[in-house]
This record gives structure tokens, C-alpha cells and sequence, in this order.
């Protein structure tokens, strides 16, 4: 598939996209854990950055359990002075021994550093393990962190630790946790995408995993058309016919099965559509599923029929609000899924340009609204009703779009201004005049050449049609017909000085 000229990118921009710069693997010597250690060695030897391995040992726990169990000590142990020898005892032994036992975990996650050629640091922390983790990771730098989903404290029918989960809730970073003890090393990444900057982050965080192991990536999005039909009909249950009627509701149901349903399907091929160019723009061919269903059952089913190496998702979705920890597929996935999973934290917006070509339409109206635009003005202008389009969600731009837009980006005489400029095809009318001798109301005003040059210096777009507005009224008042560069230079210098 041929991608997109809007969305190509040099090789320096694909390179800067990418890698983890520092990794972080909890490390307690469970299977998990040392395949968590494989798998974030095998990243940073490609990578060339560092790991980070900790380990967690809990003395205060243990002493205070030790003191709760006192009083079940046999009674030549019971008297003080026996107490206080015995606490002074334990005390120490714990202490040093789970410092000795933890240093002994740390030893293989070294040597297997060493074994790799990869430059490793031992951190080695005293309390409550998910606590420890959670706060030595969020003062860190660290950009990914590699972790088992379960511990030594796991038994049959275990999907997922409890110190696994509680860190996932509370980390912004990158999390892969390792769910599978097989290699499966030739196996793809896939992505699922829901539309949102999160999604989209997950994307850019596969891609460059993908880069870094040689490991294909293959996106997925899954929508629910099923949904409607549920509450439709729980609706109908207790709807009374007179509600009905005041409902429409036989003709809202055939508007959610004729419209909406299939309105769903074609937002969610979008995204994919949109997650095909952002990958074409990095070199990537990228394979696109749609599925249709709940959508944690269809990623769920899917992972265990391909057999992917790992699942990327972002941590919260496209429905989430602001302080959410994990969304609900995110969370659902997370437990149940048989493949590695990626939680991404970032997030990425896909070019402006992308977004308009794969999801926005525009009406004959709005369309023939904005070739009115003057030219040299069109393209910061469609960019804008763009831009305003995608924040609030719309896929169809209309005229009442465009009027939203102009009033929101602009104040109301230069909103005027503008709007009388698109009527008049681009002529730039202005109802003002003074001098002796100004130019009549219906004369066209003409811009040379150099002057829109220096008018276009503007960045900013309300800012530069002000500017143009003014020009032009001083031009009328003073009955010139034609704006050359020296005026557009004496008028700004003009209005520095008057500010």
C-alpha cells in the first residue's frame, strides 16, 4: 500500500520515535520474573541502554509477625529476659538474612547482565514490595519497566500477582508484563486500537519494539454492534406504549440498526486505516483486523488464535476520564490474556493531515465555503476548521462547523471581516473609509505578490487576517487600490509603535 506523502518522515524522525532508554525489571527469581529478565536484557542489547534489576525484602513485615506470634512460643521462652534475647536474635538474623538472600536473587540478575554484554544496576529496597516498586519507579527515568505477572506466591489457577497489579494501577511508564514462559521469539506484536492518543501511543510503542526485536506489527480495533440491540430491548421491556410512541421508538431502533451500527464499523476501520499510514510513514507495512463484538472477548479470542508474542494496548481508552489507572478492557486483558502484555502510558496524536484524509468528509456547502477563501489564506484556514472538527469528534464538516470554528478562533469584528471575505469570493471588502478622497466601497483591492509574502510572516493565522484587514482599510482611507510591501512594512511598524 502506497502511503501517504503527507505522513512520510526522514529516517532521523523514525529513529527519534523509537527506543527505551532505560529499563526496569522487579526481579523476586520466579519463572516469571527471570523471563522478565530475558526478554529486558534481549531489549536493551539491541537497544544499547541499560537495565535496571531490583529486588524488594520486607523486614519490618516479618519482625512484626514474629512479635504477633509470641505468645504461642513454649512457656521457657516466654519469660522477658528469654523475650528480649530471642527478639534481639531474630532481629538481626532477619534482617541480615533477607538482605543476604536478596543479594543472592540480584547476583543472577548480574550475571546475566554480564552474560549479555548488557550494563546492569542492582537496586536493593527495604518495605511493603508494591509500594517500594511504585515509588522507586515513578522517581526514576526509567521508560519501561519489564515485570512478571506472577510471583513466588503463585499457585494453580493464578492469572495475575497481586504486586503486579497494584504497580500496573499506579505507574506512568511503559509496562510489559511477561504472562508467557514460551519463547515464541518469531511470533508478531499486535495492537489494539480504539481510536484514542492512547491507542495510538501503544502503536508507536509496538513499532519501535518491533524495530528493535525484528518482530512484525499487526493492528487490531474491535467495536461493539451488538450493543444496541441489548438496550433496545431492555428498553422495550419497560417502555408503556404511550412512552413509545413519545420515543419514536421503533424508529430510533431502525435509525441504530441502519446508521449507527454501521457508522461504528466504518469509525473503527478508520482507525485502522490511520494506524496503516502512521506505520507506512515509519516504513511499516502494517497488516489491519477488524473485529466485531465486546471488545476485551474479540482481542481476547484473537491473541489466542494467532499466538502473538505480545499484546500492546494503552492503559486507558478512547471512553476514559481524566485520573482513570486502567481502562476496563486494559484491565480485563491484562488478566486473561495467554501472550505478554504492553500497557503504554504515552500517547501520540497522528498528523493533522492523516486524520483529514482518513476520517473527515466535507459537505458540497462547506466545501464550496472554503474555496471562497482567498488563496493565500485557504490552507492555515481548512487546517483550522480541521483542527476544530477532530477536537470535538466530527467526521462530517458543515457550514454550521466552520461557523463554530470562525467564532471560536476569532474576535467578532474579524470574525466579521472574514465572513464577509468568504461571501465575496476572496475581494476583501471593508466597509470603512476616511481622507478626502477614499476609494469607492465596491472597488477590489489588490495585493502584489511581495506584499502577501510579508503578510504570510504571520504565524498565526487570526493574528495575520487582522493584519489584513487593517492593511486593506488603511489602503481604502487613503484611496490606494494595490497594497505593495512597503505599505504592509510601514502599517506593522506602524502598530508596534501605537502599542
Amino acid at each position: 500500500m502506497k502511503s501517504n506523502p503527507a505522513c512520510e518522515c526522514s529516517a532521523a524522525a523514525v529513529a527519534a520515535s523509537a527506543a527505551y532508554t532505560s529499563i526496569y525489571i522487579p526481579f523476586d527469581n520466579s519463572a516469571h520474573a527471570l523471563r522478565a529478565v530475558e526478554l529486558g536484557i534481549a531489549i536493551a542489547r539491541q537497544s544499547g541502554v541499560r537495565v535496571t534489576g531490583s529486588h524488594v525484602y520486607a523486614a519490618g513485615l516479618h519482625d512484626r509477625r514474629f512479635r504477633q506470634m509470641e505468645s504461642g512460643l513454649p512457656d521457657q521462652y516466654l519469660k522477658e529476659d528469654k523475650l528480649v534475647e530471642q527478639r534481639e536474635i531474630h532481629d538481626d538474623l532477619i534482617t541480615r538474612g533477607l538482605t543476604i538472600i536478596s543479594d543472592s536473587y540480584l547476583d543472577v540478575f548480574g550475571e546475566k547482565c554480564r552474560a549479555a554484554g548488557v550494563p546492569g544496576t542492582r537496586v536493593l529496597l527495604e518495605g511493603k514490595n508494591w509500594q517500594q516498586l511504585v515509588q522507586d519507579i515513578e522517581a526514576s527515568s526509567h521508560d519501561l519497566v519489564v515485570m512478571g505477572a506472577l510471583g513466588l506466591g503463585a499457585v494453580e489457577g493464578s492469572v495475575l500477582g497481586s504486586v503486579c497489579e497494584r504497580v500496573a494501577r499506579r505507574i506512568h511508564r511503559d509496562l510489559l508484563v511477561v504472562k508467557s514462559l514460551e519463547s515464541n521469539e518469531s511470533a508478531a506484536i499486535v495492537v489494539a486500537l480504539d481510536g484514542s492518543a492512547h491507542s495510538y501511543g501503544a502503536l508507536k510503542a509496538a513499532l519501535a519494539l518491533g524495530r528493535t526485536l525484528d518482530k512484525p506489527v499487526e493492528a487490531i480495533s474491535a467495536f461493539d454492534p451488538f450493543f444496541h440491540y441489548v438496550a433496545f430491548n431492555s428498553i422495550a421491556q419497560v417502555l408503556s406504549a404511550e412512552a413509545a410512541r413519545v420515543f419514536h421508538f421503533q424508529e430510533q431502533e431502525k435509525l441504530h440498526e441502519e446508521i449507527i451500527d454501521s457508522g461504528l464499523a466504518k469509525i473503527y476501520q478508520a482507525n485502522l486505516e490511520l494506524a496503516r499510514k502512521v506505520a507506512a510513514a515509519e516504513g511499516v507495512e502494517l497488516k489491519t483486523t477488524l473485529l466485531a463484538g465486546k471488545p476485551f472477548q474479540q482481542i481476547l479470542k484473537y491473541v489466542r488464535e494467532a499466538r502473538p508474542w505480545l499484546l500492546a494496548m494503552g492503559r486507558v481508552g478512547i471512553h476514559s476520564e481524566p485520573g482513570m489507572d486502567l481502562g476496563s478492557n486494559a484491565e480485563n486483558v491484562l488478566r486473561m490474556s495467554p501472550c505478554n502484555v504492553l500497557l503504554a502510558a504515552g500517547i501520540f496524536e497522528p498528523p493533522l493531515e492523516a486524520i483529514a484524509d482518513t476520517t473527515i468528509v466535507w459537505s458540497k456547502e462547506s466545501a464550496a465555503r472554503m474555496e471562497r477563501v482567498p488563496l493565500h489564506a485557504r490552507g492555515m484556514a481548512k487546517k483550522a476548521v480541521i483542527q476544530y472538527a477532530v477536537e470535538r469528534g466530527h467526521t462530517v464538516i458543515t457550514s454550521d462547523v466552520i461557523d463554530a470554528c470562525l467564532a471560536k478562533l476569532m474576535p467578532p469584528g474579524a470574525r466579521e471581516a472574514m465572513a464577509a471575505v468568504v461571501a465575496s469570493g476572496g475581494r476583501g471588502k471593508c466597509p470603512f473609509g476616511r481622507g478626502a478622497q477614499p476609494r469607492a466601497a465596491g472597488e477590489e483591492t489588490i495585493w502584489e505578490r511581495e506584499a502577501l509574502l510579508a503578510l504570510n510572516q504571520i504565524a498565526d493565522l487570526t493574528a495575520r487576517e487582522h493584519e489584513r484587514l487593517r492593511i486593506e482599510k488603511l489602503a481604502r482611507r487613503s484611496g490606494e487600490r494595490v497594497v505593495t510591501r512597503a505599505m504592509v512594512a510601514a502599517a506593522r511598524e506602524a502598530a508596534t509603535h501605537e502599542s
